[in-house]
């Protein structure tokens, strides 16, 4: 299954530095015909690069959903509701040293 993940990942890393190859390819080509200003095309570069960014943290949180949905399902609790609880015995434990 690792073995699979990585390739997965590798094709994917693939995929994205060939279509940002190309894609620089043609504005370049843009540039050299013309039709936008070198500063238009870095502007245009920009401009994929944030939305690029945008998706990756997009995906990264719908992840990040799945994996605490995933954990929850199978009876774990997150850090925060760990640290809730800790308190709260530690609160117990205090009121219970009181009495004795």
């Amino acid at each position: 299954m690792n073995d699979l993940l990585k390739k997965g990942f590798y094709l994917g890393l693939g995929a994205a530095v060939s279509g940002k190859e190309k894609f620089e390819k043609v504005v370049d080509e843009m540039v050299k015909h013309g039709e936008v200003s070198p500063s238009q095309a870095k502007s245009l570069m920009q401009s994929w690069i944030d939305k690029g960014e945008n998706v990756d943290m997009d995906w990264a949180d719908q992840a990040k959903a799945k994996v605490q949905d995933r954990m929850k399902g199978l009876g774990f609790v997150s850090k925060k509701e760990y640290e809730v609880l800790e308190a709260r015995v530690k609160r117990l434990e205090r009121i219970l040293d009181q009495q004795r």
